[in-house]
C-alpha cells in the first residue's frame, strides 16, 4: 500500500468497523469669541442701564435681585457654570433689562456646548461629591458589580437566548459551568498532567454525542485501538456495539507515520469527516505530533494548518495536550491554547494538610459566557465528575 492511501484506508476500515479628533480642541477658538463677546454686552449693558433706564425709572439695575449687593458672578452660576441656566444675573429673564442684546447673549449662553448641562463630567461634580475616583480603585470595582466576563456559578439557562447552535459536553457538572453550552463546531482542548484523566474526558466527549445520536470518530496515537475499546466498555458506554452500527469509528495511528503524511491527512481528512457525517472528533494526543517536530516555526505552522482543516470540516473537536512540565495551565509546546476556541484545564491541587485532589478550570470558551472558578472533580466507573458547588480551597 503506498503512503498516500495508507490513511484514508485505515479510517475506511474503522468505518466500516479586531483616533479620532478631539472636539473640545476644535471649538477652543469660538470660546475666545464668545468671551470678548460677553465683554462687549458687559459694557454696553452697563452703560445703557446708568443712562438710560436707570435714570427713567430711578431703579437700580440689581433691585430686582433677591442679592443687591451680590456680584453678579456669584451665587448658583459659580456653583456650575457662570452663564448657565441657573440663578445667574445674565440669564434671559434676569434683573437686568433694556436690551435684546443681553437676553439673546444669555440663549446664546445656554447653548454653550462647554456648560455644565452639556459636559457629562462637570455635571457628574457637581452633583457628586468630588471627583469620578474619589474612591480608591477596589471599591470602585465593587460598586461596578459583576460584569459581562461570566464569572457566575450560577447561570438562567431558560432565559438565554444565542444565535449560535450550541452543544453539551456530556461532563456532569461542567455543562452546568457553561451557560447554554459549546457554540458547535468549536475546537477544544483538554491540558492535563498524566493521571488526570484527558483520554476518559474525550471519550466521555463523545459517549454523549452518540447515546444523541450523533457519529463520532477518536483518533489515537497513543494507544491500540482495542485499548480504547476497552477503556469505553468497562465504564459501560458500549463503544463496540457503536462501532458495529457505523456511529463511531475508532483510528489508531503512529505519531510518526501521521507527521510524515500530514500534508495528506490535512486534504483527505476533512472529506472523510463529511462523508462519514461525524459531529464529534477526538484527536488524543495532539503533543505526540507536536514532537513530531524540532523547529518551533515549523512545529507551529504544521499544527495550525492541521487544526484548520478540522474546523473547515465542521466537526466539534477535543483535542487532548500534555501539559507543560513548569506550568500546569499551559500546554507541552505552548502552541495549541492559542489555536483553539476552548480551554479546559485539568490539575493536581496539593495542600499542606489535606490529600490530593484534582480540580478543573476553564481557561476561555470564545462565544459563551463561563465560569472561571476552579472546581474539584473525581474519576469514577461513570467517568469525570464535576462538584460544581464545591470550593477546592
Amino acid at each position: 500500500m503506498s503512503d498516500d492511501d495508507w490513511f484514508e484506508s485505515a479510517f475506511e476500515d474503522e468505518t466500516d468497523a479586531d483616533a479620532a479628533d478631539d472636539p473640545v480642541s476644535d471649538e477652543e477658538a469660538p470660546e475666545d469669541d464668545e468671551t470678548d463677546a460677553f465683554e462687549e454686552d458687559e459694557t454696553d449693558a452697563f452703560e445703557d442701564g446708568d443712562s438710560g433706564g436707570s435714570e427713567e425709572t430711578g431703579a437700580d439695575p440689581f433691585e430686582g435681585s433677591d442679592a443687591p449687593d451680590a456680584d453678579p458672578f456669584d451665587g448658583a452660576a459659580t456653583e456650575g457654570d457662570s452663564f448657565g441656566t441657573g440663578e445667574g444675573s445674565f440669564e434671559s429673564g434676569g434683573s437686568v433689562s433694556g436690551t435684546d442684546e443681553t437676553a439673546e447673549f444669555a440663549d446664546t449662553e445656554t447653548d454653550d456646548p462647554f456648560s455644565s448641562d452639556n459636559d457629562p463630567i462637570a455635571s457628574g461634580e457637581a452633583e457628586g461629591s468630588g471627583s469620578l475616583f474619589d474612591d480608591d480603585f477596589a471599591s470602585a470595582m465593587r460598586n461596578a458589580g459583576p460584569g459581562d466576563g461570566g464569572d457566575s456559578d450560577d447561570f438562567e439557562d431558560e432565559d438565554f437566548e444565542t444565535e449560535i447552535p450550541r452543544i453539551d459536553l456530556g461532563i456532569s457538572g461542567l455543562d452546568d459551568m457553561i451557560q447554554g453550552g459549546v457554540p458547535e463546531r468549536h475546537l477544544m482542548v483538554t491540558i492535563g498532567a498524566p493521571g488526570t484523566g484527558k483520554t476518559t474526558f474525550g471519550l466521555q466527549f463523545l459517549y454523549h454525542g452518540l447515546q444523541q445520536g450523533d457519529n463520532a470518530v477518536f483518533i489515537t496515537l497513543e494507544q491500540s485501538r482495542r485499548a480504547i475499546l476497552d477503556t469505553a466498555n468497562e465504564r459501560g458506554w458500549e463503544f463496540d456495539r457503536y462501532e458495529r452500527e457505523d456511529s463511531l469509528a475508532i483510528v489508531d495511528l503512529d505519531p510518526v507515520e501521521m507527521a510524515n503524511s500530514l500534508d495528506n491527512i490535512r486534504g483527505e481528512l476533512p472529506q472523510l469527516i463529511r462523508e462519514f457525517d461525524a459531529e464529534r472528533l477526538v484527536l488524543d494526543s495532539v503533543s505526540l505530533l507536536e514532537m513530531m517536530y524540532d523547529d518551533q516555526s515549523k512545529r507551529r505552522t504544521e499544527v495550525f494548518d492541521f487544526t484548520r482543516s478540522l474546523k473547515e470540516a465542521g466537526v466539534t473537536t477535543m483535542l487532548v495536550s500534555e501539559a507543560s512540565e513548569d506550568n500546569p495551565y499551559a500546554s507541552r509546546h505552548g502552541i495549541i491554547e492559542y489555536l483553539t476556541d476552548a480551554v479546559f484545564v485539568l490539575q493536581y491541587v496539593r495542600g499542606d494538610t489535606q490529600e490530593t485532589r484534582l480540580a478543573i478550570e476553564i481557561q476561555k470558551i470564545r462565544n459563551a459566557n463561563h465560569s472561571r472558578a476552579t472546581k474539584p472533580y473525581d474519576i469514577t466507573l461513570d467517568g469525570i465528575d464535576v462538584y460544581q458547588q464545591a470550593s477546592i480551597f
